[in-house]
């Protein structure tokens, strides 16, 4: 329902969330809208996150939305002013793991991302994801959010972001932290923590999650958990309005720095 000069008067929470057609994105979006949000469903090709957001079904609305693209940053956040208002929640969830050489096994992914061989070019292209669009689409949404009397931001992050789990020498992860996605997230979450500092006197809360390994295409669906129970920590983030700023959680709890 619109009044005269556009602007929704539906009182339901409003939500955006990016790379949601598809894997640990999509499963928030669903529960959101399952929980009485207007769910933005942001994804690079508008054709795909109509599909997504017609299987969600009622509360879900798609809209292109490419995070290395600033003119679909902007285009979306002109959508969800137009039609809302304002924006609730921000879930950044978009990420790739790699940006080189199709038909890779993770095996020869991981392999090409060491620090010592890694290509700039990959580490650019997956950075600029990852990070840099993490940057982008919550400075272009802040206005809106700060339209809420009870905004949050949640940054879907990895355990591999982990710098004190990662040098662990027990860690079994240990082999696998390399300069193109585990340092991306280990960015992402000073990203989030810098927001978080800065937003905590507006009461905005900014947290970062990870979703564990879960079976997605970011892996080449080599997770060893199916994409509802990874999405569960994210999903009950996402939900959470009462929690605190500048955290970070995985599938078992709090997770170090």
């Amino acid at each position: 329902m619109e009044n005269q000069i556009g602007l929704s008067t539906n009182k339901q929470p409003v939500a955006l969330v990016t790379g949601a057609n598809q894997g640990v994105g999509f499963q928030i979006a669903k529960a959101l809208a399952a929980n009485g949000y207007t769910v933005y469903v942001g994804s690079r090709k508008l054709g795909n996150g109509e599909k997504a957001a017609a299987e969600i079904g009622t509360n879900a609305i798609a809209t292109e939305l490419d995070v290395t693209q600033q003119s679909t940053i902007s285009a979306a956040a002109a959508q969800i002013e137009k039609e809302q208002g304002h924006l609730d929640l921000l879930v950044n969830n978009a990420g790739i793991s790699h940006a080189g050489k199709p038909g890779r096994t993770m095996e020869e992914i991981l392999a090409d991302g060491r620090a010592t061989t890694a290509s700039l070019d990959e580490v650019r292209a997956v950075w600029e994801t990852n990070v840099f669009g993490v940057i982008a689409v919550t400075q272009t949404l802040l206005p809106l959010l700060r339209k809420s009397s009870a905004a949050r931001i949640v940054n879907v992050s990895s355990g591999l972001g982990s710098l004190t789990w990662i040098t662990d020498p027990d860690c079994w992860a240990r082999e696998h932290f390399n300069v193109v996605y585990a340092a991306s997230k280990t960015a992402l979450n000073a990203v989030t923590v810098a927001f978080a500092l800065e937003l905590e006197k507006e009461n905005i809360k900014v947290n970062a999650t990870s979703p564990g390994f879960t079976a997605t295409a970011l892996n080449n669906f080599q997770g060893t958990d199916t994409v509802e129970v990874g999405s569960r920590e994210p999903i009950r983030m996402a939900l959470d309005t009462d929690g605190g700023t500048a955290t970070f959680t995985g599938p078992d709890g709090p997770m170090p720095w």
